[in-house]
Formats: C-alpha cells, sequence, structure tokens
C-alpha cells in the first residue's frame, strides 16, 4: 500500500464504488495493524476505510494475511500462530461488528508451497515437512479465527481463497501429476474436515513427519468455506515432461524434468477456468467465487483474459454451479510479482488503475468491469481477437500434440468469428508505419497498413472512402512530412502533410466515431524554458516543421477533442537503418569519425517502447495531448557516447560539435526535452538502449537488416 499510493488515497474508494463493484477483497493486515500485540493495535487506516466502503455500498471482504507470516514475531511454522491469529481476528471483529465476509488467510496451499517447500519466501523451507506445517498452521489459523469472529458475528462467512491450478503431464509422469492434483485441495479439504486415514494424501503426510492427531484435529473442527474462492492465472495450469531437453533451462528442476505453463508447450490450448470449476464443484458442492484473475500483458490481451474468464464463469453458472462473482485482482496494479516480490525491481503491472499518473488513471479495464457489472456488452473491438495464450505463437519449446495425456484433454471450443474491426495505419513506408504495423501483428490487433494511393489524408474524398470500406475502430496517423531541413524550402508540402491533413482525418474520425492517433514533436517549442517541457507549457515552434506540427495541434483538437495527440521525438529503433543512434554505432564501431552536437538537449524515444504504449493507450481511449519519450534529457553527443558505453564501443572518434557547426537550415531548440504532467509510461532511457542492442543483435542473426553507411545528415522529424 506505501509503494501503490493506496495508503494515504482514500479517494481511491471513490473510484472503486465508480466501477459497479459490489464487493471488494480489502485488506486489515495484522502485521501492519497490531504488530506489538492486539493491545497496541492502531485501527486509524482501518477505521477510516471500511465506514467508506460500507457507505458507498461496497462490501468489504477483510484478509488478515497475504502471502505473508504476520508480525515479526511469529511466523507461519510457529504454534503460535494460529490462536494469535485468532486472537487478533476476533479483535477486528469487535472493532467492526458489521464486516460479514472474511479472508482470514489467503491462499493457504500456495504460499505453503512457496514459503515451505521452495524456499522463496519466509521461512525459506525446502521440505515436505515445512510445506505441511506451514499449511495446517495456516489452515488451523482460518479456523480459529473464524470461530472468533463468529463469536462476535455469528452470521460471518469465509471466503477462503487459493489458486486453482491443475497439472498435465507425459504418461511417463502421471504419478506426479496426480499427486500434484490431489496436493491442490489440501486446504480446502482440511478445512472441510476430508482428511483421514482414506484420504489420497494421507500416508504422505503422515510420512513427511505430521502427527496423525494434528490433521484429526480438522476432522473434529471442521469450517467449511462459505465460499470456495478460485485464484486463477496463466501459471495456474502447468505442463510436466520426461524430456527436460526439450525445454528452457529454466523449467528443468532438480529431478531432471521439465515444469512449464501448458500455454507455452501443449499444441491445443487447455478449456480455461471453466473445467477447473466444474472440478471445485463437484469435488465440494460450495458456492463458488474466481477471486483473483489477472494477467501481466499489454492491455487487449488483459481485456481478453477478464472476458474469457468471466464468460467460464457464466457457463458453469449455466450448468448448475453456483457462481457468486469475478474479482478483477488487483485493481491498482501491482510491484514486483514477476520476481515474486523477492527483490525490488519496481517493476509494475497496471490493472483496472495505471498509477504511473499523477492520479490513478482508469485503463480499458476499468470500462470492461463498469460493462460487465451493469449487463452492457462489452464494446472494446480488441476483444475480438484471441488472447496470447491461444496463439500460435506461445511456444517456448517444440508444441506438445502427440502424448495420450494430451488427447485426453477437453477439446478447444472454436466459435464463429465475426468480421474483425482494424486499425487503420498511414505511413506504409515509414520508420513508424512499419513499426506499429509489426508490433500490431505481434499483439494480434487487426490492422491494415495503408500507402497514400489507398488513403491520402490531405483528401476528404479518399478518407471517407477508406473509412467506409474498412470500418475501422481507429486510425493511426503514422505519415507524415518528416525532412525537417528540407521544410524550410517546401513549406506547403509540410504544411500539407503535417497540418491539413490530421484536420481531415480527425473531422472524418469525429464523424465516424472512430478513435485517431497523430503524432507532434518537441520542435513545437523555443527551447527558453531551459528545463524539459510538459503537455500544458505554450507552443513556440522555431522552424516551419515545428510550425506545422503545432498548427495541427490546435486544429485537431479543435474540431475533435477526443484525439490522442502524441508529442515525442529523436527516434531510434532495431528495424530502420537511418536513425541517429543506429549510424552513430555503426560508424563508429568501424573506427570512423561521426558529429554529433553537443549543444542540442532531447528527449530519445525508443520505436518500440513508444509504439507499445501508443497502443495502450489508444485501446483506453486516452485523448488529448501526451508526451512519450524515454525520459533522459540528453544532448545528440551524450545520446552517442551513451549507447557506445553500453554496447562496449570506443568513443573516440566521436566529433562533440556545437549545432552552429553542423550547418543546419531549420533553427533548433537548444533544449526541447519532454517530460509528461499526465503520466510516466515508458521505460528509462538506459533501459530502451540495453533492448536496443538486443534487438539488433537479433535482427543481425535473422538477416533482416543491413546498416547503410551513410552518415546522417540533419536530425529527422515525427
Amino acid at each position: 500500500m506505501d509503494q501503490n499510493g493506496h495508503k494515504t488515497r482514500i479517494s481511491d474508494l471513490d473510484r472503486f464504488a465508480a466501477l459497479g463493484i459490489k464487493a471488494i477483497r480489502y485488506p486489515v493486515l495484522w502485521e501492519l495493524t497490531a504488530p506489538d500485540g492486539v493491545d497496541k493495535a492502531d485501527w486509524s487506516w482501518a477505521d477510516e476505510r471500511l465506514p467508506a466502503l460500507r457507505d458507498l455500498g461496497v462490501a468489504p471482504i477483510v484478509g488478515l494475511v497475504h502471502h505473508g507470516s504476520g508480525p515479526r514475531h511469529t511466523s507461519l511454522v510457529d504454534p503460535e500462530f494460529a490462536p494469535q491469529l485468532a486472537e487478533y481476528a476476533g479483535a477486528v471483529a469487535q472493532r467492526f461488528p458489521w464486516v460479514e465476509y472474511y479472508t482470514p488467510v489467503n491462499e493457504p496451499c500456495t504460499t505453503a508451497r512457496f514459503a515451505g517447500l521452495y524456499g522463496v519466501w519466509y521461512p525459506h523451507g525446502k521440505s515436505d515437512l515445512v510445506f505441511l506445517q506451514a499449511l495446517i498452521n495456516q489452515c488451523k489459523g482460518v479456523v480459529l479465527s473464524m470461530r472468533a469472529i463468529r463469536a462476535v458475528n455469528p452470521n460471518a462467512k469465509l471466503v477462503q481463497t487459493d489458486d486453482l491450478g491443475k497439472t498435465y503431464s507425459t504418461p511417463e509422469l502421471s504419478d506426479w501429476a496426480d499427486f500434484y492434483n490431489e496436493r491442490r485441495w489440501l486446504a480446502w479439504d482440511l478445512l472441510c474436515g476430508r482428511v483421514d486415514e482414506d484420504h489420497t494424501l494421507w500416508s504422505y503426510i503422515l510420512k513427511s513427519g505430521i502427527p496423525a492427531e494434528d490433521v484429526l484435529w480438522f476432522r473434529d473442527n471442521p469450517c467449511p468455506p462459505d465460499i470456495v474462492g478460485l485464484n486463477y492465472y496463466i501459471t495456474s495450469e502447468r505442463w510436466l515432461d520426461h524430456r527436460g531437453d526439450r525445454y528452457p533451462a529454466r523449467y528443468v528442476g532438480e529431478h531432471g524434468f521439465a515444469d512449464i505453463e501448458t500455454a507455452r508447450a501443449l499444441a491445443t490450448p487447455t478449456p480455461g477456468i471453466g473445467p477447473l470449476m466444474e472440478e471445485v464443484w463437484e469435488r465440494y458442492g460450495l458456492p463458488m467465487a474466481v477471486t483473483e484473475a489477472h494477467i501481466d500483458a499489454n492491455r487487449e490481451d488483459q481485456l481478453r483474459w477478464l472476458h474469457e474468464v468471466w464468460n467460464a464463469a457464466h457457463d458453469v453458472q449455466k450448468k448448475g454451479g453456483d457462481v457468486r462473482a469475478v474479482t478483477v485482482w488487483s485493481l491498482l496494479g501491482s510491484y514486483d510479482w514477476n520476481c515474486l516480490v523477492t527483490e525490488c525491481r519496481g517493476y509494475y503491472e497496471n490493472g483496472a488503475y495505471d498509477l504511473r499518473s499523477p492520479q490513478p488513471r482508469p485503463t480499458a479495464l476499468a470500462r470492461l468491469m463498469q460493462e460487465l457489472s451493469t449487463g452492457r456488452a462489452p464494446s472494446n473491438p480488441v476483444l475480438q481477437g484471441l488472447g496470447w495464450w491461444r496463439r500460435p505463437g506461445r511456444f517456448l519449446c517444440p508444441p506438445v500434440a502427440t502424448s495420450a495425456t494430451v488427447a485426453a484433454l477437453p477439446a478447444e471450443r472454436h466459435t464463429a468469428q465475426r468480421p474483425v474491426q482494424p486499425i487503420l495505419i498511414s505511413g506504409a513506408t515509414g520508420t513508424l508505419g512499419s513499426a506499429f504495423a509489426r508490433i500490431c501483428e505481434e499483439r494480434n490487433l487487426a490492422f491494415r497498413v495503408l500507402t497514400r494511393q489507398e488513403m491520402d489524408i490531405a483528401d476528404p474524398a479518399s478518407v471517407e472512402a477508406a473509412i467506409e470500406r474498412y470500418k475501422p475502430w481507429a486510425i493511426v496517423n503514422a505519415g507524415g512530412y518528416v525532412r525537417v531541413q528540407d521544410a524550410e524550402q517546401d513549406s506547403a508540402g509540410c504544411m500539407r502533410a503535417n497540418a491539413h491533413g490530421p484536420v481531415v482525418l480527425a473531422i472524418a474520425c469525429a464523424r465516424h466515431q472512430v478513435h485517431l492517433l497523430t503524432f507532434s514533436s518537441d520542435l513545437v517549442f523555443d527551447g527558453s524554458k531551459g528545463g524539459p517541457y510538459v503537455e500544458s507549457d505554450p507552443v513556440a515552434p522555431l522552424n516551419v516543421y515545428g510550425q506545422s506540427k503545432a498548427e495541427a495541434e490546435r486544429r485537431v483538437l479543435a474540431v475533435n477533442p477526443e484525439v490522442l495527440m502524441v508529442r515525442t521525438s529523436a527516434f531510434f529503433g532495431p528495424w530502420d537503418k537511418h536513425n541517429f543512434v543506429t549510424l552513430a554505432l555503426q560508424a563508429l564501431a568501424a573506427g570512423r569519425p561521426f558529429a554529433a552536437a553537443d549543444d542540442l538537449v532531447v528527449s530519445p524515444t525508443y520505436v518500440p517502447d513508444l509504439v507499445q504504449t501508443c497502443l495502450d493507450l489508444l485501446i483506453d481511449r486516452e485523448s488529448g495531448i501526451w508526451h512519450l519519450s524515454n525520459g533522459a534529457a540528453v544532448s545528440w553527443a551524450e545520446l552517442a557516447r551513451r549507447v557506445c558505453a553500453l554496447a562496449g564501443v570506443d568513443s573516440a572518434g566521436l566529433n562533440s560539435q556545437p549545432s552552429a557547426a553542423l550547418d543546419f537550415a531549420a533553427a533548433q531548440p537548444r533544449f526541447s526535452a519532454l517530460a509528461s504532467e499526465r503520466g510516466n509510461l515508458m521505460p528509462t532511457l538506459d533501459d530502451a538502449l540495453q533492448r536496443y542492442l538486443q534487438a539488433v543483435a537479433e535482427v543481425r542473426e535473422e538477416g533482416d537488416t543491413h546498416v547503410g553507411a551513410a552518415q546522417a545528415a540533419h536530425y529527422g522529424g515525427v
């Protein structure tokens, strides 16, 4: 909560309620509220938040321990963990006797695996004994906590969450798969009092060193969930293969077999969460809810994942299963789950809100939640595509298709595809247009790249014909006049392409309700500010090119305020051969001199990052002016030095010069670096340069490009 800012931002509760949700999993964490005992508890935060949620009509499902061990004085293998947690739970109930739903311990089986079996979380155990001790302690904590809570509120209900994982395998590893598939039920089985001498894992539990009486205690003290909470991720379904050499080494464990996500290995995808929910219903016959459904992916795949889970829950409900809810986890996104929060890398994956803006910014996921919660049909056209977990390019190994086990999987359901609305991309031959085409294809976003002959953006009739023919949901204006120096002698051509054309597009898009993304430049500024420019700074272009972009901004947003207008700067990327970074690196690596201005400060922009971010904003239906770059304010000469340092190339041949010595025809702002008051959405420059070097190496290996030898004669525009 410190990292995502929610701890001090009570206004988030209004945002959450606006999504149309009826309940929310909400923390009143033991280690934060009462780290030194219940008698010293600080209830101020919960006192403010829980009643506020109630007043907004949102029922809190109170969580007490979430992937942790509680306060420092205890742990998951401490015999006092359960009674101490119960004492705290009782105090919470006394404080908030009206709260109906509780999850005293989140995912006890999953937590026990990572803390007691894999050694990832505290107490870093790596044995079946520590795993089972942690599991039993957590489950006992749940039973005793609900007993204490119900002593205050007899109507209190237990929502018991855990990962709904299932394992598939080659026939040679069927015993392992069977064991894992039984183990996934253990927390719920214990709480339901189902573990005794007849349980499939009874011998395993006793051989691991757990006394029989510790297990049978649950048979005598059952506490079945009122709602079985099912958490489902792309990692929830696993494939085991005895042929470890077929897979990347990171997926092969100490036993020598591969353990990998099914989506990355199986030729026929699993049907997803639906059949797993049916297994839960058949096993327990208890009400169910999907209590976590999230994927760390591009925006369209986040939408597709949620929509798939939502539809599966409805299908199970229609078949007679008691499904109560689908939970979007988490609303504010999360930090560092790509390393299981074992390091502070600052890696952020957003959810219904994006926290990289001054205030949480609703994404397309928030709009989808509102539509689902009110019974409206989902409207985002990107839902028409398949998620990456169902696309051909998902494999990390030769796809498995011949195993008898795989053949026994339920067949993938095929549904008739409606005509797909594309994104139209103007500028077929340009750096930006080709990058959009490449990345749209990678992201399974339907698109059409149009030449000027197919859609002349400055010709209203041509634009109208293209919209009528292709019926796009969005247009990306990736073309335009980019020769900054030549524009001084070709003002009419520059203005036609950069100002008049975007206005024609904006008018047509307003009429047809098509979303438009178009680009502006840092050259709309004169550099007199002396610091990075933000979106609201006044424009004052020094040259014809900058004037054309400023004119486009003014006129486009006047006729169509819904347009997404992106200002950016100083492109570099791995796929074109004429950008400054590529030319500088090639010349200096070959021992040739290279001249660059040391008195013009810009914000370099990695084209793949720009395209990815623009597509997310387009899907989010953002509008107005956004500044997008990789953040750093550097001179052209410093940019060349920086990429050389990262590439291990000697930059002694770099000739740093004042811009006056480079004989530019167009006046250049001395400082045109971009910052943003709307959100810093792109990675750092050093991070981008590292990925650029990696991508260039991959392109060279594929033989897809040959970098020309000519040095840049001028600095191009956007």
